[in-house]
């Protein structure tokens, strides 16, 4: 009976966030929206074990625990002159003693998501 209600607190939690997303992506305008809706896509393919929720009103993606591994940063938010998919220390990109953990996106073509979906399976392994 705990596992089940367990079980059914996670996929409610799944579908609220799914929600969030959704919402917030809605929000958004143009090349963002199309960008964001993209890469949600995207990290839903790659990452499924990722939970979609927002985090400071941007779509983004936490672990079972609940730590925000990745997030869409669109450009409309701060004016800004393109996107940015960002890593959290919750990502394991280690490499060394310094790398990069948040990436400009001004288009999505088979490159760009070839390096997300990279990135994912090491952020989250």
């Amino acid at each position: 009976m705990r596992a089940h209600a367990k079980e059914m607190k996670a996929e409610a939690e799944k579908a609220d966030g799914e929600m969030a997303v959704q919402e917030a992506l809605a929000k958004m305008e143009g090349l963002d929206r199309a960008m964001g809706t993209k890469l949600h896509g995207i990290i839903k393919e790659a990452a499924p074990m990722l939970l979609p929720k927002t985090w400071y009103g941007m779509p983004a993606y936490a672990n079972a625990e609940g730590k925000v591994v990745c997030f869409f940063q669109n450009s409309g938010k701060f004016g800004a002159r393109y996107s940015t998919l960002g890593f959290n220390d919750a990502a394991t990109l280690d490499d060394g003693e310094m790398w990069p953990v948040t990436y400009a996106l001004m288009s999505l073509g088979d490159a760009e998501e070839a390096k997300i979906k990279e990135l994912l399976k090491k952020a989250t392994k």
